[in-house]
């Protein structure tokens, strides 16, 4: 098995998600509003996304900004929905007013997506612990990464928490992969990798012209560049 890290690029759209993959990403994640750090996307988006690019897409299912679940209902109607129409992977994290997960969301939403893999988001970065989120979530079937900064903060604050949780990979509740993004800049790339991870997520750091402009192939190439050096 090759050890080529894994680069995650979110994409709003097909232009999106074919400058991605033409710059080397691996997999999108797929969001819609990031004024709002990212809801679910419209069908419509997913399907033009999905018949644009042949490279894995995991979709967010989010539908009010902030880290709570909101009405349940309604997330399963839509993952319902975009696995009807062919999404396989997902995206989804919620916390309960004390900041523990909120296993009565997730489990429900789990359930729905009836094995298919799935990312928690940086809701972890808000845990009131993140240990005890990860023990609590660990026999769910599915999860195999967890999105993190290791801070709220971003990854300038998070750093040494992130270098800990990959030194856990034997323990229980540490098996996920850790995909590591939010303000993840490439010279935080260097520690990161000697640590032993390999999956890291950009937003952002692919488009120099801010969220109001597409993603950039060259910026993209220049991560994979970074990775595979």
């Amino acid at each position: 098995m090759s050890n080529r890290a894994v680069l995650e690029v979110i994409a709003l759209d097909a232009e999106d998600a074919v400058a991605a993959q033409a710059g080397g990403a691996d997999r999108l994640e797929l969001v819609t509003d990031m004024a709002a750090d990212g809801l679910t996307p419209p069908l419509k988006v997913f399907e033009s996304i999905r018949s644009a690019v042949d490279i894995p897409l995991r979709v967010m299912l989010r539908v009010a900004d902030g880290f709570a679940a909101g009405d349940i209902d309604v997330l399963v109607e839509k993952a319902r929905t975009l696995r009807a129409a062919g999404a396989g992977e997902f995206v989804l994290g919620f916390l309960d007013e004390d900041g523990h997960a909120d296993l009565v969301a997730v489990e429900r939403l789990v359930a729905e997506l009836d094995g298919c893999p799935w990312t928690f988001h940086r809701a972890i970065d808000r845990a009131a612990d993140r240990d005890v989120l990860r023990k609590h979530l660990a026999d769910l079937p599915g999860l195999d990464t967890y999105l993190t900064a290791g801070s709220p903060n971003g990854v300038d604050a998070g750093m040494d928490t992130l270098l800990d949780e990959a030194g856990r990979a034997e323990l229980p509740g540490y098996e996920p992969q850790i995909m590591v993004g939010g303000g993840l800049r490439l010279d935080h790339l260097p520690r990161l990798r000697a640590a032993g991870i390999e999956a890291f997520h950009i937003g952002g750091a692919a488009r120099p012209g801010g969220w109001s402009g597409p993603v950039d192939v060259a910026a993209v190439r220049e991560w994979r560049a970074a990775l595979d050096g």
